[in-house]
C-alpha cells in the first residue's frame, strides 16, 4: 500500500475509514507487483490499482465488504479457461490480494498511519502485516525503522514481533517487498504465518555527468522513472537551472571530485555523458569501483576503445571494465536526444529488472523477471 502512501496519509489525516487491497504475490503474467494497492473509503472513493484493470471491480467490492464486517480477507484471482468471462486475470496470471479494513477502531490503524506518514515524508520504513494465520492475528501490523526499532505489535508471542522486525529490517535494507514464512512463536518451526513486508525507501539516485542536450532529455525520463536526479558539470555556463529545470540538484564541480564526496548506494545509476577524456577517465576510474547499480558512458565505439585503453593505463582492471556499459544504452537506432535518453533508460530498466533488452515478439522468456512468485502451497481465503 505504500505506493499510494501520499493519498492514504491524507485520508488518515482527514479521519476517513477505508479498506486497502494489497498485492501479496503473483504468478505468470500478472500486471502489478507485490505491494501495489487499491484503497476504497467509506464514501466509495477509490485510489490505486492492483491489476491494471482485470479484477478491479471484484476487489472494489471486497474492500466495501471489509469496511462493513471488519474482516481481513486474502483472495486469489486467476484466469479460468472454463469460463473466460469469470472474474479473473485474462492475461493468464495469478494474483493473491490481501484486503484489510483500516477503520478508527481497528488495532492496525495507528501502525499503518505511522508507516504512511514516514513514506509520505520520504523516510525509510518497512510495514509488516500478517497475511495468513490465526484469526486474531490477521491484518495485525508492525512498522520497522532503519535502526531496527519498531512500533506496534501482533499481540502474540513477543518473539514473533522481534523475529518479524529482524526479517523486515533485512527487506528494508534491500529496498524489497515480499513475503516471509514464520512460526507463531517467532521460530522457523510450528504453525506457519505468512507475513507481507512492504519497504518504503527514498527514491534511488540518478547522477548525470555532463550538462549537454542529451542530459536534459535523460533528466526528464529519469524523473519519470522515479529517480532523484542530479546533474554535475564543471562548466558553470552549462550547469544551470534554466537548462535543467526538472533536475533535483545541479552541481558545478569536477565530476570525479563530486563523486568522491556524494552518497551512493546499490540502487544508484551513474550516466557519464561528458564525452571528454579529461573528465571521463578520473570519473570512471572511481565509478567502476563503487557498489552502484549501473555505470554507463556515452561515446562512439572508437571513443569506447580509446577510453578503455586510458582506463587500463591508470590501473582499472578487466573485471572493473566489465561493469561499464559503453557505448551507453540499448540498440534502438536512436538519433535525437530524446531517443538516446530512451535508449539509456531502457538499458537501466533492463539491468535493474533482469531483462534481455530484446523484442518480446517471438521471445519465449518471461515478461516479468523480478516479481515475488506465488508460494508453492496455496494460501486460501482467510475470510
Amino acid at each position: 500500500m505504500l505506493d499510494i502512501a501520499e493519498e492514504l496519509h491524507r485520508w488518515v489525516e482527514q479521519g476517513r475509514d477505508f479498506a486497502v487491497a494489497t498485492v501479496v504475490a503473483v504468478g505468470g503474467s500478472a500486471p502489478r507487483q507485490p505491494g501495489a494497492a487499491l484503497a476504497v473509503d467509506a464514501d466509495g472513493t477509490a485510489i490505486g490499482s492492483v491489476s491494471g484493470g482485470c479484477v478491479e471491480g471484484a476487489v472494489y467490492e471486497l474492500c466495501q465488504q471489509a469496511l462493513t464486517d471488519g474482516e481481513t480477507v486474502l483472495e486469489r484471482f486467476g484466469y479460468s479457461d472454463e469460463d473466460a468471462f469469470a472474474v479473473g486475470l485474462t492475461c493468464g496470471g495469478v494474483i493473491d490480494i490481501l484486503v484489510t479494513p483500516v477503520r478508527a477502531e481497528d488495532p492496525a490503524r495507528p501502525v499503518i498511519a505511522a508507516a504512511l506518514s514516514t513514506a509520505t515524508s520520504g523516510g525509510a520504513a518497512a510495514l509488516a502485516r500478517i497475511v495468513s494465520g490465526p484469526t486474531p492475528l490477521r491484518g495485525r501490523a508492525i512498522v520497522v525503522h532503519p535502526d531496527g526499532s519498531y512500533d506496534g505489535g501482533f499481540g502474540a508471542h513477543p518473539e514473533l514481533d522481534r523475529t518479524v522486525a529482524a526479517e523486515a529490517g533485512a527487506y528494508l535494507d534491500a529496498g524489497r517487498t515480499g513475503t516471509v514464512e514464520i512460526g507463531e512463536q517467532g521460530s522457523r518451526c510450528g504453525a506457519p504465518l505468512t507475513v507481507l513486508v512492504e519497504s518504503s525507501v527514498p527514491p534511488p539516485r540518478m547522477i548525470v555527468f555532463g550538462a549537454i542536450d542529451f542530459a536534459s532529455a535523460l533528466v526528464r525520463i529519469g524523473k519519470f522513472l522515479g529517480y532523484r536526479v542530479t546533474v554535475c558539470d564543471a562548466r558553470p555556463v552549462f550547469a544551470t537551472g534554466a537548462r535543467f529545470p526538472e533536475a533535483d540538484e545541479i552541481v558545478v564541480e569536477w565530476p570525479h571530485k563530486y563523486l568522491e564526496r556524494t552518497d551512493v548506494d546499490a540502487r544508484t545509476v551513474l550516466c557519464v555523458l561528458t564525452h571528454d577524456a579529461k573528465f571521463d577517465v578520473p570519473l570512471l576510474q572511481l565509478a567502476l569501483r563503487l557498489p552502484v547499480a549501473y555505470v554507463g558512458a556515452m561515446g562512439s565505439r572508437r571513443t569506447h576503445l580509446d577510453r578503455n585503453g586510458r582506463l587500463r593505463e591508470v590501473g582499472v582492471t578487466e573485471l572493473e571494465l566489465a561493469r561499464l556499459r559503453s557505448p551507453i544504452g540499448l540498440d534502438l537506432g536512436a538519433r535525437t536526444p530524446e531517443e538516446t535518453a530512451l535508449s539509456i533508460a531502457s538499458e537501466i530498466v533492463a539491468n535493474r529488472r533482469g531483462g534481455s533488452g530484446i523484442s518480446l515478439t517471438g521471445a519465449h522468456t518471461p515478461i516479468h523477471h523480478d516479481t515475488t512468485s506465488l508460494p508453492a502451497r496455496r494460501i486460501g481465503s482467510v475470510a
